[in-house]
């Protein structure tokens, strides 16, 4: 599976990269939600996890943008983020989040969350 991390912290972006890697995923990086769309375009990942906390353009509006465009509307986006008050997940959600996965988070885990929750949307 191709996945885009989109995140401006290059510790959290080693660490998805790095533990998705193991587990046979293909991993594009992204440190901002400009740069993030413009990879999204490009390569048309299977999957977007995203930051909200980001400089120039946050995850809830990169995540509208990708979610309006024909190019990439059909791609889960996955919010990966420190904010989990129910606020934030309002936001994301109506923003066309398809998922909500807060920091910390254990990274064995993480691949198996993003299966779970893939396999579900698909169904």
């Amino acid at each position: 599976m191709k996945i885009l991390v989109i995140d401006d912290s290059s510790v959290i972006r080693d660490l998805v990269k790095f533990s998705l890697t193991m587990k046979d995923h293909e991993v594009i990086t992204a440190e901002d939600g400009d740069v993030g769309i413009q990879a999204a375009k490009k390569n048309l990942p299977d999957l977007i996890l995203l930051d909200i906390l980001m400089p120039r353009m946050n995850g809830y509006e990169a995540c509208n943008i990708l979610k309006q465009d024909r190019q990439t509307k059909h791609i889960p986006v996955f919010i990966l983020s420190s904010k989990g008050q129910m606020d934030d997940l309002d936001k994301a959600f109506q923003a066309g989040a398809d998922n909500y996965i807060t920091k910390p988070f254990d990274p064995e885990k993480l691949d198996a969350t993003i299966s779970y929750k893939l396999a579900k949307l698909k169904s």
